[in-house]
């Protein structure tokens, strides 16, 4: 009986990272883009691609849509190499550059039906396919518009719909809500996240707290290494140095800095408001394990003093991504620098 070569063999498990990056270099003459750069991200991660300008982060995301060929290291997406197999990593790929380029005199129908075909989706499921990504990005309203006639936040949508098409299993966004309004970036966040799990999702931009609405994690690079990569809560012990306490009792201002600065663990307190009827604002900086706020309450009882509030202010991930990068010669953070993933959202 005749066998045809490789009939019943069961495909072989799909690898549980989605992105594995080692020692990634990329070299324009003598500067260095991507310099050593090595990260990993999972299947069905929303990861965060952070840095400041020039740090590598595009350099990167045209490599591993094999835009770009490497100098130097290994990308491998989806258990394929980026340089041996580049057309297997681009079906697998969906990607939305900062600046989309769609065809302005097409229709919004005609163009994605184009590129559905375009992207290998069967014909039998063009229009299926064009009418899911269509009703997913909020786009059905505008099916028989030209592109060019459309706002950016339509246009911003048409190329989402564009990278989704396909049904890729990894989506990279470049800045994907760039120019839009503030209900336009709500929208779009809420379709980032709920398209994570079903894909795995890299999402690069410079609104830090994009990435703590929509990420479970996020990698920090500087100088094209990866300096910090965790969880988005995990990252805020990362910053090193004072807590600070805020504070708005009705005192009188001379006692009220001298109970402060008494506090354990204090280390410095300043009023920064004064109000009406007596009431003042204060901070109260404090070491890093310090938590005053219970001794401020006994002080406040203790002396008769109104006490309207008393809050512990939130480590926000633009401070850690201040602190990181501030350095010039900022190294790798020690605890997961290799790019551990932290858990999906």
């Amino acid at each position: 009986m005749l066998r045809v070569a490789g009939a019943g063999r069961s495909r072989p498990p799909a690898p549980p990272m989605m992105i594995q990056v080692s020692h990634l270099t990329r070299r324009y003459g003598r500067t260095t883009a991507v310099d050593d750069l090595s990260f990993e991200v999972a299947r069905g991660e929303v990861a965060g691609f952070l840095g400041p300008n020039g740090a590598g982060k595009t350099t990167t995301l045209r490599i591993l849509c094999g835009y770009l060929a490497a100098t130097a290291g290994e990308a491998i997406v989806a258990g394929y190499d980026v340089r041996r197999d580049s057309l297997e990593v681009r079906r697998r790929i969906g990607y939305l550059p900062e600046n989309c380029p769609l065809y302005p005199d097409m229709r919004v129908d005609e163009y994605l039906r184009y590129r559905a075909a375009l992207k290998g989706v069967p014909a039998r499921r063009v229009r299926d396919r064009v009418a899911a990504v269509k009703a997913q990005c909020g786009i059905e309203e505008v099916g028989h518009r030209i592109i060019g006639q459309l706002s950016k936040g339509y246009r911003q949508r048409v190329g989402m719909a564009d990278a989704l098409v396909h049904e890729p299993e990894l989506l990279i966004l470049d800045e994907p809500t760039i120019g839009l309004d503030p209900n336009q970036i709500l929208q779009t966040r809420e379709l980032i996240r709920s398209l994570g799990g079903r894909h795995t999702i890299l999402l690069s931009t410079h609104i830090l707290s994009e990435v703590e609405a929509v990420c479970g994690r996020a990698l920090i690079l500087q100088h094209g290494r990866c300096i910090a990569s965790d969880a988005t809560a995990n990252l805020r012990k990362l910053r090193r140095g004072r807590r600070r306490v805020r504070v708005e009792l009705r005192a009188p201002p001379e006692e009220l800095l001298r109970a402060l600065r008494a506090l354990p663990g204090a280390l410095a307190a300043e009023e920064t408001a004064a109000e009406g009827e007596g009431w003042r604002r204060a901070t109260v900086d404090c070491e890093e394990d310090a938590d005053p706020r219970p001794a401020i309450f006994r002080a406040a009882v203790e002396r008769g003093w109104d006490l309207r509030e008393v809050r512990l202010e939130e480590q926000r991930l633009e401070d850690i991504f201040v602190q990181l990068t501030r350095d010039d010669d900022a190294a790798p953070a020690p605890a997961n620098a290799a790019g551990t993933p932290g858990a999906a959202p």
